[in-house]
């Protein structure tokens, strides 16, 4: 009985030192900088940190966009404001609009040859 609880310990032993020689190539290659998955992950990390220094611009650009449309909208309201006044002013001016009322004109008179004689 004690052989053969020997020999089925060496035979688990054994299968135990194949396993960690196994593991340790399969190991080995998964973090491989060229061409395993510790490259991938090398890329990966790279491209997420310049990701995100482009957010980081956009965000400090959308910011600067924000308080520039911010002083233009209040801007525009203030022109808004003041139109809305002249147009509420126009309403009390009386109608013009009527018959009796002459529109302006604008006369030309020719030259005199007498005048033009006279500066000569």
């Amino acid at each position: 009985m004690g052989l053969i609880s020997d020999i089925l310990l060496a035979a688990g032993a054994f299968g135990a030192a194949i396993y960690c020689v196994v593991l340790s190539r399969r190991l080995r290659a998964f973090n491989q900088l060229e061409n395993g998955m510790g490259g991938a992950i090398a890329v990966l990390s790279a491209q997420v940190d310049d990701m995100t220094r482009a957010l980081e611009k956009a965000q400090k650009a959308a910011n600067s966009s924000v308080s520039d449309l911010r002083s233009l909208t209040e801007r525009a309201e203030s022109g808004a404001e003041r139109l809305e006044i002249m147009l509420a002013s126009l309403h009390d001016l009386p109608d013009t609009s009527s018959d009796d009322a002459r529109k302006p004109r604008v006369v030309r008179r020719r030259a005199r040859e007498t005048d033009m004689e006279a500066v000569e």
